[in-house]
């Protein structure tokens, strides 16, 4: 399927697409270009609760991550992968 790139950038992710990758409203689209072509991978919508500081040490105060903080981490962490799996060119 074709999608026309909009004014403001945007494309059109085909629905058999999105059924078959399990895209959902609120996921994460996390794009980089790799050898000249978009790889987007979607993380997850952020969940309904916190789990914030279940688990520490006890005696220790739990860090309490903001959703940015785990959005970049969960990002760098998706580029570490994805540069484990492609060979580099050169």
């Amino acid at each position: 399927m074709a999608s026309r790139v909009s004014e403001r950038g945007q494309i059109t992710i085909d629905h058999s697409a999105r059924r078959d990758l399990g895209v959902q409203t609120g996921m994460v689209a996390y794009q980089r270009v790799v050898a000249g072509r978009l790889e987007v991978v979607f993380l997850p919508a952020p969940h309904r609760r916190s789990l914030a500081g279940v688990l520490h040490r006890e005696g220790e105060e739990p860090k309490v991550l903001t959703r940015a903080d785990v959005e970049a981490a969960v990002a760098e962490a998706v580029a570490e992968e994805q540069d484990r799996r492609v060979p580099s060119a050169g």
